[in-house]
């Protein structure tokens, strides 16, 4: 399948530091790159059912969050496909309205499950409240904005 529309999705909170980071780094992307034909760039705050659609009408998905490995503060990881739907299965605890998983459950249930799916993930280190990242979470922005370039690459979306 070919990827034409790609959806970019930060998430997170950005009045609670590290967990903004999804935002903050996608806010960054858009502004290095300037549009990129075929991505759409999305604030996701903290979740809600209105990105369903979004998310539907995409053939690729990238969401950038905070996330909890048992990484050292400001490890990136990226999850693709069926690692992403690993990582976001079980009691994973939320302070989202809903989680990533319910969404790509309804993306599942309405056969509009994106056909290439990646969750870049960042451990964060302060999740109190702070409108700036934490230095150990700081330096990951650059390093999550070329994780996506290269992903974007790899589907033929960037060149």
């Amino acid at each position: 399948m070919t990827i034409e529309r790609v959806l970019i999705l930060g998430i997170g909170n950005t009045l609670l530091s590290d967990e903004g980071i999804g935002i903050h780094l996608v806010t960054a992307m858009q502004k290095k790159t300037g549009d990129i034909p075929g991505v759409t760039y999305m604030d996701g705050g903290t979740l809600s059912f209105t990105l369903a659609e979004p998310i539907a009408d995409a053939d690729g998905l990238i969401v950038v969050d905070a996330a909890r490995m048992k990484q050292p503060p400001g490890a990136l990881q990226v999850f693709r496909n069926d690692a992403m739907d690993r990582y976001l299965s079980g009691n994973r605890s939320s302070v989202h309205e809903v989680s990533l998983g319910d969404l790509l459950d309804i993306a599942r249930l309405s056969e509009t499950l994106p056909a290439e799916r990646c969750l870049v993930g960042i451990e964060p280190k302060e999740l109190d409240w702070g409108e700036s990242l934490s230095d150990a979470v700081a330096p990951t922005v650059d390093q999550g904005i070329e994780e996506i370039i290269s992903i974007l690459k790899e589907w033929g979306i960037f060149s």
